[in-house]
Protein backbone atom coordinates (compact mmCIF):
# COMPACT_ATOMS: atom_id res chain seq x y z
CA UNK A 1 0.00 0.00 0.00
CA UNK A 2 2.97 2.17 0.71
CA UNK A 3 4.40 1.28 -2.86
CA UNK A 4 1.64 1.75 -4.39
CA UNK A 5 1.05 5.23 -2.77
CA UNK A 6 4.52 6.29 -3.13
CA UNK A 7 4.45 5.49 -6.74
CA UNK A 8 0.99 7.83 -7.15
CA UNK A 9 2.94 10.68 -5.08
CA UNK A 10 5.86 10.17 -7.94
CA UNK A 11 3.40 10.41 -10.49
CA UNK A 12 1.80 13.28 -9.21
CA UNK A 13 5.74 15.07 -8.68
CA UNK A 14 6.46 14.45 -12.19
CA UNK A 15 3.20 15.88 -13.44
CA UNK A 16 3.48 18.71 -11.63
CA UNK A 17 7.25 19.44 -12.08
CA UNK A 18 6.11 18.79 -16.00
CA UNK A 19 3.68 21.76 -15.82
CA UNK A 20 5.72 24.30 -13.95
CA UNK A 21 8.71 23.52 -16.71
CA UNK A 22 5.95 24.25 -19.39
CA UNK A 23 4.95 27.65 -17.56
CA UNK A 24 7.99 28.17 -16.88
CA UNK A 25 8.83 28.12 -20.18
CA UNK A 26 6.55 30.34 -21.93
CA UNK A 27 7.18 33.12 -19.13
CA UNK A 28 10.87 33.00 -19.04
CA UNK A 29 10.71 32.97 -23.33
CA UNK A 30 11.25 29.86 -25.01
CA UNK A 31 10.00 31.33 -27.67
CA UNK A 32 11.08 34.74 -28.63
CA UNK A 33 9.73 37.31 -26.52
CA UNK A 34 7.19 39.82 -28.54
CA UNK A 35 7.70 43.55 -28.35
CA UNK A 36 5.87 46.02 -29.38
CA UNK A 37 6.15 49.86 -29.25
CA UNK A 38 3.74 52.23 -30.39
CA UNK A 39 4.90 56.26 -31.30
CA UNK A 40 3.05 59.51 -32.02
CA UNK A 41 5.11 61.01 -33.97
CA UNK A 42 7.28 59.71 -36.77
CA UNK A 43 10.58 57.43 -35.83
CA UNK A 44 12.57 60.66 -36.94
CA UNK A 45 12.02 62.81 -33.84
CA UNK A 46 14.16 62.55 -31.22
CA UNK A 47 12.39 61.67 -28.81
CA UNK A 48 10.82 58.34 -29.71
CA UNK A 49 13.74 57.84 -32.02
CA UNK A 50 15.58 56.80 -28.60
CA UNK A 51 13.47 54.32 -27.83
CA UNK A 52 13.56 53.54 -30.78
CA UNK A 53 17.56 52.39 -31.39
CA UNK A 54 17.42 51.22 -27.81
CA UNK A 55 14.69 48.37 -28.88
CA UNK A 56 16.69 47.53 -32.29
CA UNK A 57 19.82 47.03 -29.62
CA UNK A 58 17.52 45.02 -27.97
CA UNK A 59 16.10 42.85 -31.17
CA UNK A 60 19.90 42.11 -31.83
CA UNK A 61 21.23 41.46 -28.36
CA UNK A 62 18.34 39.91 -26.92
CA UNK A 63 16.71 38.30 -29.45
CA UNK A 64 13.29 39.58 -29.27
CA UNK A 65 10.67 39.85 -31.73
CA UNK A 66 10.05 43.70 -32.60
CA UNK A 67 7.45 45.53 -34.17
CA UNK A 68 6.50 49.04 -34.58
CA UNK A 69 3.44 52.08 -35.46
CA UNK A 70 4.64 55.33 -36.08
CA UNK A 71 2.83 58.37 -36.10
CA UNK A 72 -0.19 57.15 -34.90
CA UNK A 73 -3.04 59.35 -34.40
CA UNK A 74 -5.10 60.02 -30.89
CA UNK A 75 -7.97 58.31 -32.77
CA UNK A 76 -6.32 55.38 -34.00
CA UNK A 77 -4.32 55.17 -30.76
CA UNK A 78 -6.42 52.71 -28.90
CA UNK A 79 -7.49 50.43 -31.91
CA UNK A 80 -2.96 49.69 -32.68
CA UNK A 81 -2.70 49.56 -28.76
CA UNK A 82 -5.33 46.34 -28.59
CA UNK A 83 -3.89 45.18 -32.26
CA UNK A 84 -0.83 44.28 -30.59
CA UNK A 85 -2.56 43.00 -27.48
CA UNK A 86 -4.63 40.88 -29.39
CA UNK A 87 -1.93 39.54 -31.21
CA UNK A 88 -0.34 38.22 -28.43
CA UNK A 89 2.41 40.86 -27.50
CA UNK A 90 4.14 40.35 -24.35
CA UNK A 91 5.36 44.18 -23.85
CA UNK A 92 4.10 47.06 -25.53
CA UNK A 93 6.20 50.37 -24.98
CA UNK A 94 6.12 54.07 -26.41
CA UNK A 95 5.48 57.74 -25.78
CA UNK A 96 1.59 58.49 -24.17
CA UNK A 97 1.99 62.06 -23.24
CA UNK A 98 -0.90 62.97 -25.81
CA UNK A 99 -2.60 59.81 -25.45
CA UNK A 100 -2.11 59.15 -21.49
CA UNK A 101 -5.87 58.52 -20.70
CA UNK A 102 -6.39 56.12 -23.62
CA UNK A 103 -2.96 54.09 -23.25
CA UNK A 104 -4.01 53.32 -19.77
CA UNK A 105 -7.11 52.37 -20.53
CA UNK A 106 -6.66 49.77 -22.96
CA UNK A 107 -3.96 48.23 -20.46
CA UNK A 108 -6.28 47.93 -17.44
CA UNK A 109 -8.58 45.50 -20.35
CA UNK A 110 -5.13 43.78 -20.78
CA UNK A 111 -3.87 42.50 -17.50
CA UNK A 112 -1.41 39.97 -18.54
CA UNK A 113 0.57 42.49 -20.95
CA UNK A 114 2.90 44.77 -20.03
CA UNK A 115 2.81 48.33 -20.61
CA UNK A 116 5.73 50.80 -20.02
CA UNK A 117 5.10 54.13 -21.52
CA UNK A 118 7.12 57.52 -21.46
CA UNK A 119 4.62 59.56 -19.06
CA UNK A 120 4.51 62.48 -16.96
CA UNK A 121 1.89 60.42 -14.10
CA UNK A 122 2.68 57.69 -12.07
CA UNK A 123 2.50 53.69 -12.49
CA UNK A 124 -0.99 52.12 -12.22
CA UNK A 125 -1.14 48.51 -11.20
CA UNK A 126 -1.08 45.88 -11.95
CA UNK A 127 0.56 46.24 -15.50
CA UNK A 128 1.30 49.82 -16.42
CA UNK A 129 4.80 51.14 -15.74
CA UNK A 130 6.11 54.46 -16.73
CA UNK A 131 9.82 56.24 -17.83
CA UNK A 132 10.67 59.64 -18.89
CA UNK A 133 13.61 61.35 -20.37
CA UNK A 134 15.26 62.62 -16.63
CA UNK A 135 18.49 64.23 -18.50
CA UNK A 136 18.60 67.56 -16.71
CA UNK A 137 21.81 67.10 -15.56
CA UNK A 138 23.64 66.35 -19.02
CA UNK A 139 21.84 69.65 -19.70
CA UNK A 140 22.92 71.65 -17.01
CA UNK A 141 26.42 70.36 -17.71
CA UNK A 142 25.82 72.11 -21.79
CA UNK A 143 24.54 75.29 -20.07
CA UNK A 144 27.81 75.58 -18.40
CA UNK A 145 29.69 75.37 -22.17
CA UNK A 146 27.03 77.87 -23.18
CA UNK A 147 27.62 80.10 -20.40
CA UNK A 148 31.17 79.86 -20.96
CA UNK A 149 30.96 80.57 -25.35
CA UNK A 150 28.15 83.35 -25.54
CA UNK A 151 29.67 86.63 -26.30
CA UNK A 152 26.31 88.62 -26.08
CA UNK A 153 25.41 86.75 -22.89
CA UNK A 154 22.19 85.77 -23.93
CA UNK A 155 21.88 81.89 -24.38
CA UNK A 156 18.85 80.38 -25.97
CA UNK A 157 16.54 77.25 -25.97
CA UNK A 158 13.71 76.37 -28.55
CA UNK A 159 11.87 73.79 -26.78
CA UNK A 160 8.44 71.68 -27.40
CA UNK A 161 5.47 73.09 -24.84
CA UNK A 162 5.99 74.45 -21.24
CA UNK A 163 5.65 70.68 -19.78
CA UNK A 164 7.26 69.21 -16.58
CA UNK A 165 9.94 66.99 -18.42
CA UNK A 166 10.48 70.13 -20.77
CA UNK A 167 10.65 72.64 -17.82
CA UNK A 168 13.19 70.78 -16.32
CA UNK A 169 15.77 70.60 -19.28
CA UNK A 170 15.18 74.33 -20.37
CA UNK A 171 15.68 75.46 -16.72
CA UNK A 172 18.70 72.98 -15.97
CA UNK A 173 20.28 74.77 -19.34
CA UNK A 174 20.10 78.43 -18.07
CA UNK A 175 21.13 76.90 -14.61
CA UNK A 176 24.09 75.98 -15.71
CA UNK A 177 24.99 78.94 -17.66
CA UNK A 178 24.08 81.44 -14.95
CA UNK A 179 26.26 79.60 -12.88
CA UNK A 180 29.46 79.91 -14.50
CA UNK A 181 28.75 83.66 -16.39
CA UNK A 182 26.28 85.87 -14.23
CA UNK A 183 26.01 87.89 -16.78
CA UNK A 184 23.84 85.32 -18.68
CA UNK A 185 20.41 85.88 -19.75
CA UNK A 186 18.19 83.12 -20.88
CA UNK A 187 15.49 83.14 -24.01
CA UNK A 188 13.07 80.83 -24.16
CA UNK A 189 10.65 79.84 -26.97
CA UNK A 190 8.18 77.06 -26.97
CA UNK A 191 6.33 75.43 -30.52
CA UNK A 192 3.66 74.16 -29.21
CA UNK A 193 4.50 70.48 -30.35
CA UNK A 194 6.51 67.57 -30.00
CA UNK A 195 7.74 67.48 -34.11
CA UNK A 196 7.46 70.88 -36.21
CA UNK A 197 10.50 71.37 -37.74
CA UNK A 198 9.84 74.47 -39.47
CA UNK A 199 8.24 75.99 -36.65
CA UNK A 200 11.17 75.29 -34.42
CA UNK A 201 13.61 76.71 -37.15
CA UNK A 202 11.16 79.76 -37.42
CA UNK A 203 11.81 80.12 -33.45
CA UNK A 204 15.37 79.61 -32.97
CA UNK A 205 15.80 82.64 -36.35
CA UNK A 206 13.89 84.99 -34.01
CA UNK A 207 15.68 84.26 -31.33
CA UNK A 208 18.80 84.87 -33.01
CA UNK A 209 17.81 88.06 -34.37
CA UNK A 210 17.22 89.32 -30.46
CA UNK A 211 21.18 88.17 -29.75
CA UNK A 212 21.31 84.93 -28.66
CA UNK A 213 24.69 83.52 -29.76
CA UNK A 214 24.61 79.67 -28.29
CA UNK A 215 21.10 77.69 -28.34
CA UNK A 216 19.81 74.71 -26.92
CA UNK A 217 18.28 72.78 -29.88
CA UNK A 218 15.44 70.89 -27.21
CA UNK A 219 13.32 70.15 -30.88
CA UNK A 220 13.98 69.26 -34.18
CA UNK A 221 15.19 72.13 -36.73
CA UNK A 222 16.57 74.16 -34.59
CA UNK A 223 20.32 73.54 -35.70
CA UNK A 224 19.56 74.06 -39.17
CA UNK A 225 18.62 77.35 -38.08
CA UNK A 226 22.01 77.88 -35.99
CA UNK A 227 23.94 76.44 -39.05
CA UNK A 228 22.45 78.51 -41.47
CA UNK A 229 22.84 81.84 -39.31
CA UNK A 230 26.40 80.93 -38.03
CA UNK A 231 26.34 80.52 -34.28
CA UNK A 232 26.80 77.27 -31.93
CA UNK A 233 23.96 74.99 -30.85
CA UNK A 234 23.58 72.34 -28.43
CA UNK A 235 22.08 69.27 -29.58
CA UNK A 236 19.23 67.22 -27.74
CA UNK A 237 18.01 63.45 -27.39
CA UNK A 238 21.14 61.88 -29.48
CA UNK A 239 24.20 62.55 -31.10
CA UNK A 240 23.59 65.19 -33.37
CA UNK A 241 27.05 66.46 -34.71
CA UNK A 242 25.72 65.28 -38.16
CA UNK A 243 23.39 68.06 -38.69
CA UNK A 244 26.22 70.58 -38.25
CA UNK A 245 30.34 69.41 -37.16
CA UNK A 246 30.34 73.15 -37.10
CA UNK A 247 27.12 74.07 -35.27
CA UNK A 248 26.99 71.52 -32.89
CA UNK A 249 29.44 71.63 -29.67
CA UNK A 250 27.78 68.76 -28.19
CA UNK A 251 24.43 67.05 -27.35
CA UNK A 252 22.57 66.30 -24.53
CA UNK A 253 22.01 62.92 -25.04
CA UNK A 254 19.33 60.36 -23.55
CA UNK A 255 20.30 56.56 -23.93
CA UNK A 256 17.12 54.67 -23.69
CA UNK A 257 19.26 51.15 -23.57
CA UNK A 258 19.36 50.66 -19.98
CA UNK A 259 15.71 51.12 -19.16
CA UNK A 260 14.76 49.18 -22.21
CA UNK A 261 17.31 46.41 -20.80
CA UNK A 262 15.65 46.53 -17.91
CA UNK A 263 11.95 46.54 -18.47
CA UNK A 264 12.48 43.37 -21.04
CA UNK A 265 14.32 41.25 -18.15
CA UNK A 266 11.36 41.35 -15.80
CA UNK A 267 9.05 40.42 -18.60
CA UNK A 268 10.98 37.61 -19.27
CA UNK A 269 11.75 36.40 -15.67
CA UNK A 270 7.82 37.06 -15.40
CA UNK A 271 8.55 39.54 -12.37
CA UNK A 272 7.36 42.79 -14.19
CA UNK A 273 5.53 45.07 -11.96
CA UNK A 274 4.12 48.56 -12.46
CA UNK A 275 6.28 50.99 -11.36
CA UNK A 276 9.01 54.07 -12.44
CA UNK A 277 11.81 53.53 -14.33
CA UNK A 278 12.77 57.08 -14.54
CA UNK A 279 15.80 56.16 -12.13
CA UNK A 280 17.38 54.73 -15.42
CA UNK A 281 17.70 57.84 -17.41
CA UNK A 282 20.13 59.29 -15.16
CA UNK A 283 23.76 59.78 -15.51
CA UNK A 284 24.40 57.21 -13.38
CA UNK A 285 23.31 54.66 -14.69
CA UNK A 286 24.43 55.63 -17.84
CA UNK A 287 21.16 56.50 -19.12
CA UNK A 288 21.70 59.96 -20.15
CA UNK A 289 25.34 61.98 -20.81
CA UNK A 290 27.01 64.59 -22.91
CA UNK A 291 27.98 63.59 -26.42
CA UNK A 292 31.45 63.94 -27.41
CA UNK A 293 32.68 67.07 -28.45
CA UNK A 294 33.69 65.54 -32.13
CA UNK A 295 35.20 68.82 -34.16
CA UNK A 296 35.20 71.19 -31.26
CA UNK A 297 37.14 69.16 -29.34
CA UNK A 298 40.08 71.72 -30.37
CA UNK A 299 37.75 74.79 -30.14
CA UNK A 300 37.12 74.48 -26.92
CA UNK A 301 39.41 75.85 -24.04
CA UNK A 302 41.49 73.25 -21.83
CA UNK A 303 39.42 75.37 -18.98
CA UNK A 304 36.17 74.42 -20.23
CA UNK A 305 36.60 71.04 -21.15
CA UNK A 306 38.36 70.41 -17.79
CA UNK A 307 35.25 72.52 -15.74
CA UNK A 308 33.01 70.24 -17.11
CA UNK A 309 34.38 67.38 -16.94
CA UNK A 310 34.58 68.10 -12.92
CA UNK A 311 31.49 68.99 -12.90
CA UNK A 312 30.35 65.47 -14.46
CA UNK A 313 32.56 63.50 -11.89
CA UNK A 314 30.52 65.43 -9.32
CA UNK A 315 27.52 64.37 -10.36
CA UNK A 316 28.26 60.88 -10.73
CA UNK A 317 29.59 60.55 -7.14
CA UNK A 318 26.94 62.40 -5.72
CA UNK A 319 28.92 65.58 -4.85
CA UNK A 320 26.75 67.43 -6.74
CA UNK A 321 23.07 67.58 -7.51
CA UNK A 322 21.26 69.52 -10.41
CA UNK A 323 18.52 70.74 -9.47
CA UNK A 324 14.99 69.42 -10.49
CA UNK A 325 12.78 72.37 -11.45
CA UNK A 326 10.26 72.21 -13.40
CA UNK A 327 8.53 75.10 -13.41
CA UNK A 328 7.62 77.05 -16.42
CA UNK A 329 10.65 79.18 -17.96
CA UNK A 330 10.27 82.76 -18.74
CA UNK A 331 12.39 85.04 -20.84
CA UNK A 332 14.73 87.09 -19.50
Amino acid sequence: MHAILRRGLRALALIAAASALSLGGAQAGSDKLKVAAVFETPIEEPWVNQIHVALLQAKKELGIEYAWSESVTAADFARVLRGYAEDGYDLIIGDSFGTERITRRVAKDYPKVAFTFGSGIGPAEPNFAVFDNWIHEPAYLAGMIAGKLTKSNTVGTVAAMTIPEVNRLSNAFCAGAKEVNKAVKCKFSFIGSFFDPPKAKEAAIAQIEAGVDVIYAERFGVVEAAKERGIAAIGNMSDQTGLGPDTVVTSVVWDMWPTVKQVISLVKAGVFSAQDFGQFSYMGKGGSFLAPYHGWDKKLSDDIKKMVAERRQEILDGTFRVDIDESAPKSE
